[in-house]
C-alpha cells in the first residue's frame, strides 16, 4: 500500500493509499473519487469509534444514545441523531462562511461534506471511524480513514478547516491540535471551530459508553472540552488572529485565520507524525 503523499504542486496525479487521487493543480488539492483508503498507520490511540461496535451500529441506526465518560463517571452526550441527519440550519451558515478547498477533520457520518460536495465544492472528510468513512462516502462526500495526525493530502494548501461537534477536543491538547491545522491550512487559511457551549478548559481520559447496556467499549483516550475564551487564548498564542465569533441555535462558533508563512506551513508531512498525547496508553 502507498504512503499518502503531499506534493507542491506539480500537476501530477498523486495515489493516497487505496483511496482517492489527489490532483496537484495549482496550489489547491483537488479530491477525484477513488476507492476508500485504510490508514496505512496505526490509527492514533485507536479511539474507540476506530474500532467500536457501538459506534458503527449507532450510525447504522442514525441514533444513540452514546456518551462519552470520563473515568468520574460524568457523561457527554453525543449528538448522533443531528450528525446522521443532514446539514441544518446552523451547520448551513458555518458552510457559507467556508473559502476554497475545505477539510473536514473529524467528518463523522459526513453531513458537512455531501452538502459542500452537491454545491460542488472541492471537500474532503477526515475520520478514524471506519463505519463513518463509508457513510460520508454513500451519502456522496469524498473521505479518507486517518487522524488528523498522520500525513494527509494537500498539507499546508487548504483554505479551510473545519473542527465541527465537539472535534476541537481531539487529542485531548488543543494547543497541539490547532499548531497541527495551522500546518495543514495554506498561508492565511481560515479554521472554523466550534467550541463548548459553556466556559470550560478541560482534558479528561473518556471511554465510548452505550448507557443501555452500560458497556464502555476501547481503552480510555484523551479529550479536551474547551469554551471560546480558551480557545481565542490559545489561538492568539499560538500566531492565530480572530475573524469572527458568533452563536446560532445555541451552538458557539469561532473563525480564525493563521497568519503562518508559506514557508512555515508548506512542510512535507511526516510519517510518525502523532502527537503523544494520542497514543495508545
Amino acid at each position: 500500500m502507498s504512503e499518502p503523499v503531499s506534493g507542491s504542486g506539480d500537476g501530477a496525479d498523486r495515489a493516497v493509499g487505496n483511496g482517492p487521487v489527489e490532483r496537484l493543480s495549482g496550489d489547491r488539492p483537488t479530491v477525484v473519487p477513488g476507492r476508500l483508503a485504510e490508514a496505512p498507520f496505526a490509527l492514533a490511540g485507536q479511539a474507540p469509534w476506530a474500532v467500536s461496535d457501538p459506534y458503527a451500529a449507532a450510525l447504522r441506526a442514525g441514533r444513540g444514545p452514546l456518551f462519552l465518560r470520563r473515568t468520574d463517571g460524568w457523561l457527554l452526550p453525543l449528538e448522533v441523531e443531528r450528525w446522521c441527519a443532514g446539514a441544518d440550519t446552523v451547520d448551513l451558515e458555518v458552510l457559507d462562511r467556508c473559502e476554497g478547498a475545505v477539510l473536514d477533520v473529524g467528518c463523522g457520518p459526513g453531513r458537512l461534506v455531501a452538502e459542500l460536495a452537491a454545491r460542488g465544492r472541492t471537500v474532503l472528510g477526515i475520520d478514524v471511524s471506519e463505519a463513518a468513512v463509508a457513510h460520508t462516502v454513500r451519502s456522496g462526500g469524498q473521505s479518507l480513514r486517518r487522524s488528523v495526525f498522520e500525513p494527509l493530502p494537500g498539507e499546508g494548501r487548504w483554505d479551510t478547516v473545519l473542527l465541527m461537534d465537539g472535534n476541537v477536543g481531539i487529542g485531548g491538547d488543543p494547543r497541539a491540535l490547532l499548531d497541527r491545522v495551522a500546518a495543514l491550512l495554506a498561508p492565511g487559511g481560515l479554521l472554523i471551530a466550534e467550541t463548548a457551549r459553556v466556559d470550560v478548559d478541560e482534558r479528561a481520559h473518556v471511554q465510548l459508553v452505550d448507557v443501555t447496556d452500560g458497556h464502555a467499549s476501547g481503552s480510555p483516550f484523551p479529550w479536551a472540552r474547551i469554551g471560546t475564551r480558551a480557545l481565542l487564548d490559545r489561538a492568539a498564542a499560538g500566531g492565530w488572529r480572530t475573524v469572527a465569533q458568533w452563536t446560532s441555535g445555541e451552538r458557539p462558533f469561532v473563525a480564525l485565520r493563521s497568519d503562518r508563512s508559506a514557508s512555515s506551513s508548506a512542510e512535507p508531512p511526516n510519517s510518525t507524525a502523532v502527537i503523544s498525547s494520542q497514543r495508545a496508553r
